[in-house]
């Protein structure tokens, strides 16, 4: 009983380590094998893969094409976007650097200090009458801002002329380098008087000087004042010629004005409030020429 039930359990043994090995042998024999190709599968391989390569290849090149494109597109537009963000940025220092440049000139006009009857008007020249030798130009300011005919018109530097023609928003200026503007003036150093009329070139001819007097080279010529026409003791020039003839009783004084008229932006108009006895003194002093002197 005993031996027979020993047996069957060497039997149950015996069959699993049979399957066992069969299991393993048959796991050996897959895991090894290896597949032969045809011909036809050869071909078939040897004809696409380099396709396959190419393929592969291109589809690298195109990727990096692309990404390139892309990265040159977006720094393009990045490139704009800093060429006007510059240009902009110059634009705007340029306008604060001319406003700078405008505001110091406008500071230096309001500073220059003149007889307090007078009220300053403040305008900018808006044109140049091209006809006359940059002898007349107009201003942006007329009635509307308090200016009367016959106004004297000045800058720091000096005179600029007076107001001669008006409207409601405008006004011309007849400057002192016009033929028909005349000044009473005074050489500072000597005190000797002249009037002075416009000449070509930018140039002023102080007249009816008489010969004795000793004037120079550089001596500075200024409003006397006379007439009410002109407040006293504005800068009109410097002594820049003097012709002294061998007869007569006077002498030739060219007089080069302080005032740049080429660089002329701003101007002050002196507004006096005796506009009614100062037109009888212009008239007076228009109509007799320098006081009766010939």
């Amino acid at each position: 009983m005993n031996l027979s039930g020993a047996n069957s359990q060497r039997a149950k043994v015996l069959i699993n380590t049979s399957v066992l090995l069969w299991s393993l042998f048959f796991v050996t024999r897959r895991a090894t094998h290896i597949q032969k190709t045809s011909a036809f599968e050869n071909f078939m391989v040897d004809s696409f893969a380099p396709l396959q390569k190419g393929g592969s290849v291109m589809n690298v090149w195109t990727s990096d094409k692309i990404d390139h494109y892309v990265t040159n597109i977006d720094a393009s537009k990045d490139n704009v976007d800093l060429r006007q963000t510059i240009s902009k940025l110059n634009n705007k220092i340029f306008q604060l650097d001319e406003i700078a440049r405008e505001n110091k000139r406008l500071k230096k006009l309001l500073e220059f200090g003149v007889t307090a009857s007078h009220r300053k008007v403040l305008a900018q020249i808006v044109a140049w009458d091209s006809s006359s030798d940059f002898k007349i130009m107009r201003i942006n300011k007329g009635l509307k801002a308090g200016i009367r005919l016959q106004s004297s018109v000045v800058t720091a530097d000096g005179l600029v002329g007076y107001v001669y023609r008006l409207t409601e928003n405008f006004a011309d200026i007849l400057t002192i380098t016009d033929a028909n503007n005349r000044v009473d003036g005074i050489v500072e150093r000597v005190r000797a008087h002249g009037i002075l009329e416009g000449r070509s070139h930018s140039k002023c001819q102080m007249k009816y000087v008489t010969r004795t007097e000793p004037i120079i080279l550089n001596d500075q010529v200024i409003t006397s004042g006379l007439g009410n026409i002109y407040p006293k003791g504005i800068k009109i020039g410097t002594v820049s010629r003097i012709e002294r003839e061998s007869y007569g009783i006077t002498q030739r004084i060219e007089v080069s004005p302080s005032v740049d008229f080429s660089r002329v932006e701003e101007v002050i108009v002196l507004v006096s409030s005796g506009n009614a006895a100062r037109q009888q003194e212009w008239s007076a002093l228009d109509g007799k020429g320098s006081l009766g002197r010939k």
